[in-house]
């Protein structure tokens, strides 16, 4: 189980540090993605915008091969069940369990500056974000969760919470959900930062060919190089070489690397390469996206879908735990 947030198109980030392990887990496990647009409202009061988003998403998630046949695809708002588990699971998490969130705390950094602009613009919903994913993997008993390093946290929280819930109520009910990590590493954005959408130093998967190549002109490269005649250093190289390692095979690398260390070729055309082989890649991607974009009846019927799909599985759950808790069920399954 996994999910994303829709606040914006996804870029090659998203690509490679999760969309390649869905792909390849989809054929594996019974997986469950999720567009979770109550966490974007933790950060975004626009809800028009983040409706538009799930729908950029949704395109973004198919083109690349997320399928709806393998796999259950869904909005977290339209499974209300989610809502519910997370207050069940407010009610009994400790208030410090929270407060020392790394990612948490990362988040209200970013929001305020000291204490009191963070208790102005810190919602109970940002506070209780940590809750919110536990409910999301719990719902559907996830127990593989594909996520990168920096979200280990939220795994560990997330099995605070099912070892307290069984604990609790004396039963084994809820796995312990187990981090997969993505063995590629992060990737730069074109400044030599963390490549982020809010950042505006991102490659966009759906980006069109001229975009790209535009926006791979701008990596910063070996700041040590002043002239096309020096011997350049990947090693050093901040961001094209890292590039290259994720996108060309082991000769390509081979060659990218002696020319550069032997100054037969300069940055500027090292860079162009690489544009190349990035559109060449994302191609057949963009294809499919646009040809997906021109038939919105049929996204939004593979949506609804995985909906109803999620909200049976969601349903038996919500079923169960008030069964387990002692709570009456007033709504039958049927």
């Amino acid at each position: 189980m996994s999910g994303m947030r829709p606040t914006g198109r996804l870029h090659l980030g998203h690509y490679f540090g999760a969309l390649t392990n869905w792909i390849e887990f989809q054929s594996k496990y019974e997986s469950y993605f999720s567009i979770v647009d109550w966490h974007a409202l933790t950060t975004k009061a626009n809800t028009r915008e983040v409706q538009a988003q799930i729908w950029e998403i949704a395109l973004d998630w198919l083109a690349v091969g997320i399928d709806p046949e393998q796999s259950t695809i869904y909005v977290q708002s339209a499974v209300p069940e989610i809502a519910e588990l997370h207050l069940l699971f407010s009610m009994m998490t400790p208030q410090n369990w929270v407060e020392r969130e790394p990612t948490l705390k990362d988040m209200v950094k970013m929001l305020a500056a000291n204490e009191a602009e963070a208790l102005e613009k810190v919602t109970y919903g940002l506070f209780g974000y940590p809750i919110l994913m536990t409910a999301d993997i719990l719902t559907f008993k996830g127990e593989l969760v594909p996520v990168g390093k920096d979200q280990e946290s939220h795994l560990e929280f997330s099995r605070d919470i099912a070892r307290k819930f069984n604990n609790t109520y004396g039963v084994s009910y809820f796995p312990e959900p187990k981090p997969e990590f993505t063995t590629t590493p992060l990737l730069k954005g074109v400044d030599g930062l963390k490549m982020g959408k809010s950042y505006g130093n991102d490659i966009k998967i759906a980006d069109t060919a001229a975009d790209t190549e535009k926006k791979v002109k701008q990596m910063v490269t070996d700041r040590t190089r002043i002239a096309k005649s020096d011997p350049g250093h990947v090693d050093i190289c901040e961001v094209p070489w890292p590039m290259y390692k994720v996108f060309a095979d082991k000769p390509m690398l081979e060659t990218v690397k002696k020319e550069c260390e032997n100054a037969e070729i300069g940055c500027v055309q090292c860079k162009s390469r690489l544009a190349v082989i990035i559109n060449e890649r994302f191609a057949p991607f963009r294809e499919r996206r646009e040809s997906l974009a021109k038939d919105p009846d049929k996204v939004r019927k593979l949506l609804e879908h995985g909906n109803v799909k999620a909200r049976k599985v969601a349903k038996q759950t919500l079923h169960e735990v008030r069964e387990i808790m002692g709570m009456v069920n007033w709504e039958s399954l049927t």
